[in-house]
């Protein structure tokens, strides 16, 4: 009988390089994230600077309010605004704090100037309109006032659309005697789909889309927020920027 070493296979060592395939896994899995933060910057980059085509839209402007800080206005008319609107009146008692300062240098940089009044659900109209008329002066040159309607978490109520319009044509015909010229409107995408002002209000209309040009209303838009997150020197964070639809332009 043959006799001779015999030799064992041991058990095959299963998840033997297991440091190296997680090592690899992780690597791709930084490599993704670089390039997600990179694809965000450039994003984010891009909407900070991003306004429409002025070949398209020649006059364009912005909106400012407190949160902007003690605005540049010779910077802001060299970026190109035409115009500002300028947060003014709220409700019933607020009045933004900036708000005559504002005016005042914007007009003195040769910026055209208009005033905003956020309309609040839950104060009657006819003492809106009067805190609007105490602090927003009468003047020929001001752009018309603009009525900024939206929800705000400081207002539940939610009253009848019949009583909303009702309600909203008493301010607008208080205020718009005070200044002598006819207001635009300028409802919020989800306010305009529960109450539809733009059917019971004949007003010229302001639209807010951030960039995609807005089909909300009953009507076309004459004035478009194109983009609220552009930074400009000479305003602390964001600014809304406006473009206002050409003359004889119909969509």
């Amino acid at each position: 009988m043959a006799t001779g070493a015999i030799k064992r296979k041991g058990p095959a060592r299963s998840g033997g390089n297991w440091r190296g395939t997680i090592a690899r896994l992780l690597r791709r899995i930084g490599g993704a994230i670089v390039l997600l933060l990179l694809a965000t910057g450039l994003a984010l980059w891009w909407a900070a600077r991003w306004t429409p085509d002025r070949a398209i839209y020649p006059t364009q402007g912005v909106t400012i309010d407190a949160v902007n800080g003690d605005v540049q206005w010779g910077s802001i008319k060299a970026a190109g605004a035409d115009f500002a609107y300028v947060m003014g009146t709220d409700g019933t008692r607020g009045i933004d704090a900036k708000f005559t300062h504002n005016i005042v240098a914007a007009r003195e940089a040769g910026v055209q100037t208009g005033a905003i009044h956020r309309y609040s659900l839950c104060q009657l109209a006819t003492d809106q309109a009067a805190n609007f008329i105490r602090h927003v002066p009468r003047r020929a040159d001001a752009l018309p006032a603009v009525v900024w309607l939206d929800y705000d978490d400081r207002c539940p109520d939610r009253p009848t659309r019949s009583l909303l319009l009702s309600e909203l044509a008493t301010f607008l015909a208080q205020i718009e005697a005070h200044m002598g010229k006819r207001s635009l409107i300028a409802p919020g995408p989800a306010f305009e789909v529960d109450y539809q002002v733009t059917k019971g209000i004949a007003r010229t209309i302001w639209l807010r889309r951030d960039f995609f040009e807005p089909d909300y209303a009953a009507h076309p838009w004459a004035m478009w927020q194109a983009n609220n997150y552009v930074r400009l020197s000479g305003a602390n964070g964001t600014v809304g920027w406006n473009v206002l639809r050409p003359q004889g332009e119909t969509p």
